[in-house]
C-alpha cells in the first residue's frame, strides 16, 4: 500500500511538472505522430536494455538515431537526458530491488554526479559544440584503451585484483559533465572504470544506474529551464520503450556470468570510443589546440 501510494504520488509530481511545458494537445499530437513515436519506443527499449545490462549505452544508442535527424548538440543531449530521467529512474528502482546497489559507492559518486551535470549542461547551453571537439576525442582514446584493458582481462580468465578506487568522486563529477556536455558519458567513463579496477560488475551497474536518475534529472531540469523542450514526440517515445526495457535489463544484469559481463562492457566501450573518434573534426582539433598554445 505504501509503495503504491509513493508511486502514485510521484506520477502525479510529474505529471505536474510536466504541465508546465506541455499541454494535453501536444501530448494528443505524440499519438498522432505514430511514426515517429513507435520508431523510438524502439530505440529507447534498446537503448535501456544495453544501459541497464551493462551500466552504459543509453546515450551512445539514443545519440546516434537523435544526430541522424540533424538536431543540433544541445537539443540532443536535451531530448536524451529528458527521456533518459524516466529510463534510469525505473532502471535504478530495478537494480535496487534486486540487490544489485552499493549503498557507500552510492553516496560517493551521487553530490559529485550532480555537480558535474549541472555545469556541463550550462556550458552546453551556452557555448554549443564548440569546445566538445577537444574534450570528446581525449575522452575516446582513453575509453577505448580502458576497454581494450577490460577485454583482455576477460579473455586471460585471470582472477580479478580489486584496487581501491581513488579519488572516485572526481570520476563522478567527470563523468557527470561529459554526459551532458559532451552527449554521453556517465556510463562508460564511471562504470567502465571502477570495473577496470575490479569491482564487482553487477554492483557498479546497479549503483551507477541508480546515481544516473539523480545525474540525468538534473541535466534534464537544467536544460528545460534554458532552452525548452521541444521534439517532444521523440522523448515519449523514449520514455516509453526505455521504461519497458528497465526491469528486463536489471534482472539480467544481476544473472549473467561475471566474465560474458566484462566483455560486454569492455566492447560497448569499445565501440563508443571508435564510434567518438569517428565523427572528430581533427581540422578543428589541431585550429583549438593551436590557439591555446600560442
Amino acid at each position: 500500500m505504501a509503495k503504491a501510494t509513493l508511486g502514485a504520488f510521484a506520477v502525479f509530481l510529474v505529471l505536474n511538472i510536466l504541465s508546465y511545458y506541455f499541454t494535453w494537445q501536444q501530448v494528443w499530437g505524440v499519438a498522432r505522430s505514430s511514426g515517429t513515436f513507435y520508431t523510438f519506443v524502439a530505440v529507447g527499449f534498446i537503448a535501456q536494455l544495453i544501459d541497464g545490462m551493462l551500466g552504459m549505452g543509453y546515450g551512445v544508442v539514443s545519440a546516434i538515431s537523435l544526430m541522424s535527424l540533424g538536431l543540433s548538440p544541445a537539443s540532443v543531449s536535451a531530448s536524451i537526458h529528458t527521456a533518459e530521467m524516466f529510463a534510469s529512474g525505473a532502471s535504478g528502482y530495478n537494480h535496487y530491488r534486486f540487490g544489485n546497489v552499493n549503498k557507500r559507492l552510492f553516496k560517493v559518486l551521487l553530490l559529485p554526479g550532480i555537480a558535474g551535470s549541472i555545469s556541463g549542461a550550462l556550458l552546453l547551453a551556452k557555448f554549443g559544440d564548440e569546445y566538445a571537439n577537444i574534450i570528446k576525442p581525449v575522452l575516446a582514446l582513453y575509453l577505448l584503451g580502458l576497454g581494450v584493458r577490460i577485454i583482455s582481462k576477460a579473455v586471460r580468465k585471470q582472477a580479478q585484483q580489486r584496487r581501491k578506487v581513488k579519488n572516485a568522486g572526481w570520476l563522478a563529477g567527470a563523468g557527470g559533465f561529459l554526459d551532458s556536455f559532451g552527449g554521453g558519458g556517465w556510463g562508460p567513463l564511471v562504470t567502465s572504470t571502477l570495473i577496470a579496477n575490479g569491482r564487482t560488475p553487477n554492483y557498479v551497474i546497479g549503483t551507477v544506474s541508480l546515481v544516473e536518475f539523480f545525474v540525468t534529472f538534473a541535466s534534464a531540469l537544467t536544460f528545460i529551464s534554458i532552452l525548452g523542450l521541444s521534439h517532444w514526440q521523440i522523448v515519449a517515445g523514449l520514455i516509453v520503450g526505455g521504461v519497458a526495457a528497465a526491469p528486463i535489463a536489471a534482472r539480467l544484469a544481476g544473472r549473467l556470468p561475471t566474465r560474458w559481463m566484462f566483455l560486454g562492457v569492455g566492447a560497448m566501450v569499445v565501440v563508443w570510443s571508435l564510434w567518438a573518434l569517428r565523427k572528430v573534426d581533427v581540422a578543428a582539433v589541431w585550429h583549438y589546440l593551436g590557439a591555446l598554445f600560442n
